[in-house]
């Protein structure tokens, strides 16, 4: 074996990708239990290992080098076999210092606040350290600093998230409210799924330069594989495997008034880009079963849109997706944070005049002129591009595609 990433449970990983495409190498997800950790370590049959929780400690006393940088955080994530001696690093350092850098924020002469007190907040005070932070305060359940007293840390100007609160599937959880935090210059997350946590969309949408961890998973990867191979791999060819992963896993959220065609483009882009088409519509008439005129008939519309936003939060939290919503999603600003956070909402626009109102109960008994001057604000604060529905598919799809290519 040449590489391969080593952990008790690694699920679902994107390592192997993430991997073959900076380096091209034979490389292979190792889910080992515990008691068989020791002895493939002492076999050294690999070229090197990554090394992911719960083994960052474990590891150490098998390797018979450790790296100062790794020393000094006590984890050990990345092991290169150098002719049967085992030397460790600890590449996520590199990760998180390139996130920082990449985002735009500056730890120099800073106070900087850390969630969490496990290994990754160990990396994260390293690598504040190393960016010339004036004070680096970690925060826990227990202990002097907690979430108890954490006003007492305000003037935190940089704000990292160590901590799992608002990983999938708990999506929409954040570990503080950034009310707390009025100087902040930045906050990092290290959690990359899903591709925009609650915590970020808070900064987002407060103006403060925010990113979560996607970039910091690859940026370690390159170090790794540069010591994998003795070789460098420039940013430009680190970007562009990032670049790739986004397209990969990011969903496609369409947005727009009833009748703008919004399933039609759905399948048509699905299709284009490889992705899996989900119309929410259907699934909600296939929950109820019924059609939505006979939701709004028997139940009402509040039933509808209550039904409506579960579904929402439930189809938001899959990647890879193009995403159809109802005309109305919009409405309850509670469905933003579920779309956005693995998606681009793009919003189809229609000449009013244009729109079908037959099976639609809102178009019927509202005048749609009156319906688009009330929803229009509700689609541009929602929508991150918006692309024309007024011409021919190919022309809709083209320039959805070109706005997606240049996020």
């Amino acid at each position: 074996m040449e590489y391969g990433l080593l952990g008790e449970k690694l699920g679902h990983s994107f390592s192997p990708q993430i991997h073959r495409a900076l380096s091209g190498y034979d490389y292979q997800l190792l889910p080992t239990p515990p008691e068989q950790v020791e002895e493939l370590l002492r076999r050294r049959a690999f070229q090197g290992l990554n090394v992911t929780i719960p083994y960052k400690q474990t590891v150490i006393p098998f390797c018979d080098k450790v790296d100062p940088r790794a020393a000094v955080i006590g984890a050990v994530n990345t092991i290169v076999n150098r002719s049967g001696t085992l030397v460790g690093y600890n590449t996520d350092l590199d990760g998180l210092i390139y996130l920082a850098r990449r985002t735009g924020v500056d730890m120099a002469g800073k106070k900087v606040v850390i969630l969490g007190s496990g290994g990754t907040s160990r990396t994260a005070r390293a690598a504040a350290e190393e960016l010339g932070a004036a004070k680096v305060v970690t925060v826990s359940r227990k202990g002097e600093d907690n979430y108890e007293n954490l006003f007492r840390h305000g003037d935190a100007e940089v704000l990292i998230n160590t901590t799992p609160v608002g990983m999938f599937p708990n999506a929409g959880a954040s570990p503080v409210s950034l009310d707390i935090f009025p100087h902040l210059t930045g906050v990092l997350d290290v959690v990359f799924n899903p591709l925009c946590t609650a915590l970020c969309m808070e900064a987002e949408a407060r103006g403060i330069p925010a990113a979560c961890g996607l970039p910091m998973l690859v940026a370690q990867a390159r170090r790794a594989a540069e010591l994998f191979t003795d070789t460098v791999i420039e940013s430009e060819r680190m970007e562009a495997v990032l670049a790739d992963l986004v397209r990969q896993v990011r969903n496609v959220v369409l947005i727009g008034m009833p009748g703008c065609g919004k399933s039609a483009v759905g399948r048509a882009l699905a299709r284009r880009l490889g992705k899996e088409f989900v119309d929410l519509d259907q699934i909600i008439t296939e929950r109820a079963g019924k059609s939505i005129p006979d939701i709004f008939a028997q139940e009402g519309e509040d039933a509808f849109r209550a039904l409506e936003t579960r579904t929402i939060r439930e189809a938001g939290a899959h990647t890879g997706c193009v995403l159809s919503t109802g005309g109305g999603a919009v409405i309850r600003r509670e469905n933003y944070a579920p779309l956005h956070q693995n998606g681009v909402i793009v919003h189809i626009r229609r000449d009013v005049d244009r729109l079908p109102t037959a099976g639609r109960p809102v178009s019927q008994s509202t005048d749609l002129h009156e319906l688009w001057r009330r929803r229009e604000p509700l689609y541009a604060a929602f929508a991150d591009v918006t692309a024309d529905n007024n011409g021919t598919m190919e022309e809709t799809l083209h320039q959805i595609e070109k706005e997606l290519n240049a996020l």
